[in-house]
């Protein structure tokens, strides 16, 4: 970095220029000329999108349920695909093993799933919803689909069919991206 001296012997036009109030002459472009914008930059709109989606539709399970997004995406799954183990779970919901074995272990207390060990390998188990679990399930279900309904709405028919092509387009090429940078280097 190339700084000038200015008359205050050895001082930099940088701190000069905090005396005075302008802005120093390596200081990054403002506003409008700045290369990347945080708002226009699609990864941080994708999850300003999911957050605040995320955050409306909790509260309505949150409320009614008494329970968080871990819980409720270990619910969906299972009342989805029935038994699943937790890695599974895990790998199909996209969180850490530790939240989803909290969430198990939370369900469980409320006795909303089970866990039956598996004896082909008694270090894994596999979960399923009770009745209690399976009519939840059956409960928020058509709450979930309302909230999807009423989200999407605002987008004609046409636009809704394209956005949602898009998003398998954009989660599939998300997905080729993280196995290209977590492959070793073959140099």
């Amino acid at each position: 970095m190339h700084t000038t001296m200015g008359k205050a012997g050895g001082k930099s036009s940088a701190s000069a220029s905090a005396r005075d109030g302008t802005a120093p002459a390596e200081a990054a472009p403002a506003g409008d000329r700045a290369p990347l914008k945080l708002e226009q930059f699609l990864p941080y709109q994708l999850n300003v999108l999911a957050s605040l989606t995320s955050l409306a539709l909790s509260q309505i399970y949150a409320r009614r349920y008494r329970i968080g997004v871990p819980e409720w995406r270990v619910l969906v799954t299972l009342g989805q695909f029935g038994v699943m183990t937790g890695k599974a779970i895990g790998e199909h919901t996209h969180m850490h093993k530790t939240k989803v074995s909290r969430a198990v272990a939370f369900m469980e207390k409320r006795k909303l799933l089970v866990r039956r060990v598996n004896r082909a390998d008694m270090r894994e188990t596999f979960l399923s919803l009770t009745p209690a679990g399976r009519a939840m399930y059956e409960e928020v279900a058509p709450h979930a689909l309302d909230f999807v309904r009423r989200l999407t709405e605002i987008l004609p028919a046409e636009d809704r069919e394209a956005f949602y092509r898009a998003l398998r387009q954009l989660t599939e090429r998300s997905a080729q991206l993280v196995a290209e940078v977590s492959e070793p280097d073959h140099d």
